[in-house]
């Protein structure tokens, strides 16, 4: 009842920018936080990004000044802009929310979008 679509992904070279996006969609109520998480091969998937509905923000190490985590509550909607992307950035990029929704909540995961970034 509740899907997560991400997009925004793709090929860019180091040094470059993306914008990823993810929207919720289904029997809303409520979403409390949307957050990013990454894959690499052969790596665990670790928390990227994490926001509130109140625009509270937090960054893994790694991504702090280059990314920029925003969401807009009434679209159900967050973003994920990142800049002076590098080679170990590549990953697939998954998004996450803590969603309550007509017949309870439960936390709900997009499918992930792949993102590449050639040195």
């Amino acid at each position: 009842q509740v899907q997560l679509v991400e997009s925004g992904g793709g090929l860019v070279q180091a040094g470059g920018s993306l914008r990823l996006s993810c929207v919720a969609s289904g029997r809303i109520s409520s979403i409390s936080a949307m957050n990013w998480y990454r894959q690499a091969p052969g790596k665990q998937r670790e928390l990227v990004a994490t926001t509130t509905t109140n625009h509270r923000t937090t960054y893994a190490d790694s991504v702090k000044g280059r990314f920029i985590i925003s969401m807009d509550g009434a679209k159900n909607t967050v973003y994920l802009r990142m800049n002076n992307l590098q080679p170990e950035d590549t990953a697939v990029y998954y998004c996450n929310a803590d969603i309550v929704y007509v017949d309870g909540s439960s936390i709900f995961w997009g499918q992930g979008t792949q993102v590449t970034v050639s040195s």
